[in-house]
């Protein structure tokens, strides 16, 4: 959802930007592009240091309750990709959401 609301909050701010850029020739495929890889980045980058966060955790209560940490590396190795692919859907509606903006009703804002 975070994603999603922040790519979302982007197409709101960027109206203007993405209709001086469809009047000078980008496609709606192109502003599609741009959101998606924008959100992607963001899970790719998010995927991780959440997986590290949630480590953490794991390891700071196994210290303090004198336990042995046991983390299966399947669960944090595919974090990056799980994180990207959140994302690609998380951009998903706002991405098309831009594609379908006009340019003189954008450039009018």
């Amino acid at each position: 959802m975070g994603i999603a609301s922040t790519t979302f909050v982007a197409v709101l701010e960027r109206t203007a930007e993405i209709g001086l850029r469809r009047a000078l020739g980008a496609r709606a495929r192109h502003i599609a592009a741009q959101f998606l890889t924008e959100s992607t980045a963001l899970g790719l980058i998010g995927g991780p240091v959440g997986t590290a966060l949630a480590v953490a955790a794991v390891l700071v209560v196994a210290l303090a309750k004198s336990w042995t940490a046991v983390l299966d590396p399947a669960t944090v190795l595919p974090a990056p990709l799980l994180g990207a692919a959140v994302g690609l859907l998380a951009g998903l509606c706002p991405s098309v959401r831009a594609a379908r903006v006009e340019p003189p009703e954008a450039l009018r804002r």
